[in-house]
């Protein structure tokens, strides 16, 4: 007969671990922020915002545009230096990064997006703080600390994978319906995306103005991309009232 603390520890047929009482607590809060529309206007927003910061990076990548000028030198330059000399490497990152925009953008795939941008970011974060590049870091640490924010957010979707192999499968737990229109989040996403995009095509690159450019057309449609989630928001508020 086991002692009672060993009883106490046991549920579903299985000894709980300390991991399942951390991510009991992590599962109870994002159901509670689950009934909060703020919180899902958080997260589409959140998802369209780092989306949108992969999209320069990783259209660099792929049409082969180095990251930093070739006279630079230093730890943090001579490494962007060997990294764009990798040539298919180089792109297949800025693939990966295209893509988990693409997956964040869309609402309906952003966890897809986030698992795949986690590993990225963490990457270019260590790199950047053992380089001591601090601004840089620093953007970067708030990008990966809010797309694991987007992992959890999903965390129902993919908690299975922690559980012991001996663990009794979960139930599926009743979910109630989004309190926003993500249908129109998608297009909100989708219309900064081709936006962004028809923009460097129009341009001839990845455009990115260091300053106020106002002799450039694609300037006024950068500045108008905050506008999309700021109209969409209304347009969701209006149809949640006339409902």
């Amino acid at each position: 007969m086991g002692t009672r603390p060993e009883c106490a520890a046991r549920r579903g047929g299985y000894t709980a671990r300390p991991v399942d009482s951390v991510m009991d607590r992590i599962e109870a809060m994002v159901a509670w922020l689950r009934q909060r529309r703020w919180a899902h206007l958080a997260v589409v927003n959140l998802r369209i915002l780092i989306g949108f910061a992969f999209l320069p990076a990783g259209l660099k990548k792929i049409l082969g545009e180095p990251f930093t000028d070739p006279g630079n030198r230093g730890p943090f330059h001579e490494f962007l230096h060997a990294f764009h000399a990798t040539g298919h490497f180089y792109t297949f990152v800025g693939v990966v990064q295209l893509v988990a925009a693409t997956l964040l953008m869309t609402q309906r795939f952003a966890t897809a997006g986030a698992f795949m941008a986690v590993p990225v970011t963490g990457a270019i974060l260590a790199f950047c703080w053992s380089t001591a590049v601090v601004p840089t870091a620093t953007v970067v640490t708030l990008m990966f600390a809010g797309l694991v924010g987007l992992a959890l957010w999903d965390v129902e979707r993919w908690r299975g994978v922690l559980d012991a192999p001996d663990a009794t499968p979960r139930a599926a737990r009743a979910s109630s319906p989004a309190p926003i229109d993500l249908r129109l989040w998608s297009l909100c996403g989708a219309a900064i995306l081709v936006a962004y995009l028809a923009t460097c095509l129009l341009s001839g690159g990845i455009y990115r103005p260091r300053g106020a450019a106002f002799d450039e057309p694609g300037f006024y449609v950068l500045m108008a991309l905050p506008l999309f989630p700021i109209v969409t928001a209304l347009l969701d508020r209006r149809r949640r009232a006339g409902r």
